[in-house]
């Protein structure tokens, strides 16, 4: 980063990050009056494990930026369910005549990919590297990054989300009393491309195709994920099994797990020169998989707008104009971490609304479009 004066200057290099920063080179604003701060290396960032879903839009979002195609498992089909209670929905590719409903990749894959794309570009970046302040005036936003010259900018977009329980409370917040098990596991009759999101009473369970694996989120009470944890892998398989059931055979392997506290954190607000996207501007619990794909459509919006000028005025507009989406989609994620996860009489009916949607074809369309494009 040689020059220190840019049109837009985004704060996190994650994929929400440089794919805005990608997508706003391609979309004509100079390379050189974009800058892209992040505290991690790219070499870092790209031995990250964590496995992502992708939406057949967000494929369509980085096959525009050219971060796309990516080492990914194609998804054909979602199962959906209610453990204990009768009823299921089955969602399936060819209903919505699309090679693939959505993706399972590495995030390391996804911002290789993207940080090859930035390099191309000839974008600023500076990284590792710390954004300390942000001071905001009526023309222009300056930084104050540790070990670094200041830089100032018209317009300063926030997308370094972290960890909801790193977070500091915005004006919607809640914790959901849920921890989320993340690991790699196989079983012994797994069904090709086909994902499932299992809701148990204290949280779902989601098992998504991952070559000849499935990833692996499963949500509970934290008493609950500290028990898990402490298992030896065997016993673990054995409990993962009498959650999920027997849809794809016994549970024979599992990766070293890892656990994350869920909430739902989120602030649609921007100011005159600064705006939140992605993780930064709502954290959501991973039910459905839409955290990231919220993002990127954040950052599809943004780009064209900022494109036209890094001006209070198209903030203005990308703030209205993504209200209905990110209103939908924080709505549809935190009532579905809620009102699945107990034990009531309710859930019963529940369980026969799932078959109810599996019944009707436009209210299976109406859920698969919100989950591959959000609300349009």
């Amino acid at each position: 980063m040689t020059d220190s004066t840019f049109d837009v200057a985004i704060c996190g290099a994650g994929p929400a990050g440089m794919a805005l920063a990608a997508l706003l080179a391609k979309r004509g604003t100079p390379a050189q009056r974009i800058a892209l701060i992040d505290a991690k290396t790219l070499e870092q960032a790209s031995k990250d494990p964590r496995s992502i879903a992708l939406s057949w839009g967000s494929r369509q979002i980085l096959e525009e930026i050219g971060a796309w195609p990516v080492a990914a498992t194609a998804i054909h089909q979602i199962h959906v369910s209610r453990r204990g209670q009768f009823g299921r929905s089955l969602i399936d590719r060819d209903e919505h005549k699309l090679p693939a409903l959505g993706y399972v990749l590495r995030y390391g894959d996804l911002v290789t990919a993207l940080g090859a794309v930035c390099a191309r570009a000839g974008i600023a970046t500076l990284r590792p590297a710390r954004v300390e302040a942000i001071d905001e005036s009526a023309d222009a936003v300056a930084l104050s990054i540790a070990g670094a010259d200041s830089a100032t900018a018209a317009i300063v977009v926030q997308a370094e989300g972290g960890l909801f329980s790193d977070q500091e409370s915005k004006a919607q917040h809640r914790d959901y009393q849920q921890t989320a098990i993340i690991a790699q596991v196989r079983s012994s009759r797994p069904l090709a491309h086909r994902a499932y999101e299992r809701f148990t009473e204290q949280g779902p369970l989601a098992l998504l195709p991952q070559g000849e694996e499935y990833s692996l989120v499963w949500c509970v009470r934290p008493d609950t994920a500290a028990r898990l944890q402490a298992l030896d892998d065997d016993a673990f398989l054995a409990e993962l099994g009498a959650a999920f059931g027997e849809r794809v055979g016994s549970f024979t392997h599992a990766s070293p797990r890892l656990a994350f506290p869920l909430g739902l954190n989120a602030d649609p607000r921007s100011t005159a020169r600064t705006v939140a996207i992605g993780n930064a501007a709502q954290t959501l619990h991973p039910v459905a998989g839409q955290g990231l794909n919220l993002g990127l459509r954040d950052v599809a919006v943004l780009a064209r707008l900022l494109a036209q000028g890094a001006t209070p005025a198209m903030l203005a507009q990308f703030t209205e104009l993504r209200r209905q989406d990110r209103h939908t989609t924080v709505r549809l994620t935190d009532t579905m971490a809620r009102i699945f996860a107990n034990d009531s009489p309710a859930q019963a009916l529940l369980g026969l609304s799932l078959a109810a949607i599996d019944m009707v074809a436009p209210a299976r369309s109406v859920l698969a479009e919100l989950m591959m494009y959000g609300r349009r």
